[in-house]
């Protein structure tokens, strides 16, 4: 695992996310509360940024057509459409209070 330094934990308060970049790719990190979650930065609907989106719980909706995405597997919750798409989850540890991402451990769930 590769894992990179993105941010300080401390720059994202609970309940919001951040958008950051590894070369070409956009995560967007959320503090949920008690731990961080990353993300792709791209609604599978849209191509709209996640990280702007309202968080509830494990749940981003996106703003523009409101499609809400579980940001532990990365699933589309709302609306249920076969066949959908799912955002890539990336895991995030924080160590020394700095938030890492291992951008080629996309983690795919059924």
């Amino acid at each position: 695992m590769q894992w990179i330094p993105v941010a300080p934990a401390e720059t994202i308060p609970a309940g919001q996310a951040r958008e950051v970049r590894i070369g070409d790719l956009s995560i967007a990190v959320f503090n949920i509360g008690d731990r961080f979650l990353a993300i792709e930065n791209r609604c599978p609907h849209s191509g709209d940024p996640l990280a702007g989106g309202m968080v509830v719980d494990t749940t981003v909706t996106c703003g523009l057509h409101h499609w809400r995405i579980c940001l532990e597997t990365g699933l589309v919750v709302k609306p249920c459409i076969e066949g959908t798409p799912q955002v890539r989850t990336f895991p995030v540890e924080v160590r020394g209070g700095m938030l890492t991402i291992d951008p080629d451990a996309v983690q795919t769930r059924a």
